[in-house]
């Protein structure tokens, strides 16, 4: 008599969101999905993009320092247009979750975890080295197929800040303002602001030097003994 083929048992969903369901699931990912299964998160960022999670860890100190003193600023200009500002926030696009780096939405997003993207007046991105194309060519490509009306760029390449707008005509994005270090970036719409790009960059590191080592105590004062009388 045959014995019937071995079958794995399917992997247990897990009963709280865990990271390991990555390990195991093969079935193309949705927005929802991710959402649902996987935890949140102060470190890397997790999106969904064509059915397939992507992991990215944080960037360098060069983007961290931009997207927080470009976003305080543009959050000011943002407010006194009645539109609101967010730093990495989700947003949804039909079943691909993305994080940008600025998120500016028509309505306010308080107490939600995700905004669909259909509310975004403004999505940005500063763009790091080593996703130089998802920053430059993807992101842009998905934001106007969603519709958003307009694209920020910043660019830290070499440390000379840039900075581009992008507004949505005919379905694609096309250049409306932009500025280099040392020059005025001058923006109108969606809302009025200006700066320098080159304000967005702190000091540059020293030179990577360990620490040195203690000395440690020797001779007659390790003991204890300062030679007095005692």
């Amino acid at each position: 008599m045959a014995q019937a083929a071995y079958a794995p048992e399917p992997a247990p969903e897990p009963t709280e969101p865990s990271f390991d369901v990555l390990r195991w699931r093969d079935e193309p990912w949705t927005a929802q999905l991710a959402l649902d299964l996987l935890p949140e998160t102060n470190g890397p960022k997790v999106e969904v993009l064509s059915g397939s999670v992507i992991v990215t860890p944080h960037a360098g100190y060069d983007h961290q320092d931009a997207e927080l003193d470009l976003g305080y600023l543009l959050k000011q200009a943002a407010r006194r247009a009645k539109l609101w500002l967010y730093l990495e926030a989700n947003v949804v696009s039909g079943d691909d979750l993305f994080i940008p780096d600025i998120v500016v939405l028509r309505v306010p997003g308080g107490g939600r975890t995700t905004m669909d993207i259909r509310h975004a007046v403004l999505l940005g991105e500063v763009v790091s080295p080593g996703n130089r194309r998802k920053d430059v060519i993807d992101r842009p490509r998905e934001y106007a197929a969603a519709g958003v009306p307009f694209f920020l760029r910043v660019d830290l390449r070499n440390r000379v800040p840039t900075i581009a707008l992008f507004e949505l005509i005919d379905g694609e994005y096309r250049p409306q303002a932009a500025a280099a270090a040392g020059t005025t970036f001058e923006m109108r719409r969606p809302f009025e602001f200006s700066i320098d790009p080159g304000d967005l960059l702190g000091e540059e590191a020293p030179p990577e030097e360990l620490p040195e080592e203690p000395e440690e105590p020797h001779g007659e004062a390790a003991d204890g003994n300062t030679g007095g009388d005692g």
